[in-house]
């Protein structure tokens, strides 16, 4: 079996190319016989003429003899000039690009191992592409600037919890990414937290346990409340509340949280009134969701990324969720929703002081 001339592990996520390429470059390092024979170049570079030392340093170290023979492994570790950036669209770095090509042509894979890491990467650049294709590529995959890439994440997830002998559940998947913002060091570290408070093999993560013990990071969804307050358990929703404001949190964040899923919960209930769509135990059926994406795209001109203004951007298992998992609320329910959103938010703007206040009492009249 022939060796790959190299391999080029890249993804938007940079911890997660971490993981993958720390494992690879365990694998070269196995087969080489003396530390003096791996080398690590940084290509982490905020410069033009930073890519060109990184270039050249990377040229010396895959040229250079081992110092007791054999074959040497070099890691260029770290590669920021291939982003979609000011630097990577900079001519000279093209350039650079181009001689670190023709350096990884002439390599001898019996002599040397190279393993690339790069993250993000800009995948339309010519370099890119022939770097997916002329040796070993390995895609991480992980959630984009957009939100996109989620997929990744949720195989991560699985593994972690395969290591720690706990298993998730559908539901309590979406809540933790959506808890932790998409940070994938995050997750794998409240995987671990909760796992061990859990103390069993074969115990479950639910999304209970999730809202529980493990708080909102950045500027992820405040899953608590808006669950709470859509299962339409007015309990729950004001104990939900009440940790929420303990925290020291605002009622913007919340009020934001619940008018994105009512606005999706809006175009769900006007669709499947409208026989566009059907919701059974599986969810919301795709030929019916798609053939309805495709009738009203001209309503939705301009918002093709990810938007709750536009359902048919939404994952459609998370839809079918929304819709099937208790009883859809009427349309005039759901427009009355959002007017006492609108009222709530007037309300804690008038009076700062009393957010926790003004929340609970929506919720009151909405719930009661």
């Amino acid at each position: 079996m022939s060796l790959p001339r190299y391999t080029f592990v890249a993804g938007p996520d940079d911890f997660l190319v971490s993981r993958v390429a720390k494992e690879t470059w365990a694998e070269l390092c196995s087969g080489v016989s003396d530390d003096f024979s791996q080398e690590v170049i940084n290509g982490y570079v905020g410069k033009v003429d930073e890519v060109e030392q990184a270039v050249n340093s990377f040229r010396d170290a895959v040229q250079t003899m081992g110092l007791f023979g054999g074959r040497r492994v070099v890691w260029l570790k770290s590669v920021s000039f291939m982003a979609d950036n000011v630097l990577g669209r900079s001519e000279t770095t093209q350039k650079a690009c181009d001689d670190l090509r023709e350096i990884l042509e002439g390599i001898n894979p019996d002599e040397v191992g190279v393993l690339i890491t790069a993250s993000p990467v800009d995948r339309r650049k010519r370099f890119a592409k022939w770097l997916e294709k002329g040796g070993t590529y390995l895609a991480t995959g992980g959630m984009d600037s957009k939100g996109k890439g989620a997929e990744a994440l949720i195989e991560v997830m699985k593994d972690e919890c395969a290591s720690m002998k706990v298993s998730i559940d559908r539901q309590a998947v979406e809540v933790l990414i959506s808890k932790v913002n998409g940070n994938s060091r995050l997750l794998l570290e409240e995987i671990r937290k909760l796992a061990t408070y859990l103390g069993e093999e074969g115990a479950t993560i639910t999304s209970k346990l999730i809202e529980q013990l493990t708080p909102n990071f950045g500027e992820g969804d405040f899953f608590e409340s808006t669950e709470a307050f859509f299962s339409r358990n007015l309990t729950w929703t004001l104990d939900a509340l009440r940790r929420h404001f303990f925290a020291g949190n605002d009622a913007r964040p919340v009020i934001a949280s619940l008018q994105n899923r009512n606005r999706l919960l809006i175009q769900i209930r006007s669709l499947v009134d409208g026989g566009e769509i059907q919701v059974g135990p599986r969810g919301i059926a795709k030929p019916g969701f798609e053939k309805a994406a495709a009738k009203y795209a001209s309503f939705y001109d301009g918002l093709n990324k990810k938007s709750n203004f536009n359902v048919f951007t939404q994952n459609l298992w998370y839809m079918g969720k929304l819709a099937g998992e208790s009883k859809l609320p009427s349309l005039k329910r759901l427009i009355d929703h959002q007017q006492e959103f609108i009222r709530a938010f007037e309300e804690i703007v008038e009076r700062p002081n009393e957010q926790e206040d003004a929340l609970r009492t929506m919720a009151i009249r909405c719930l009661s």
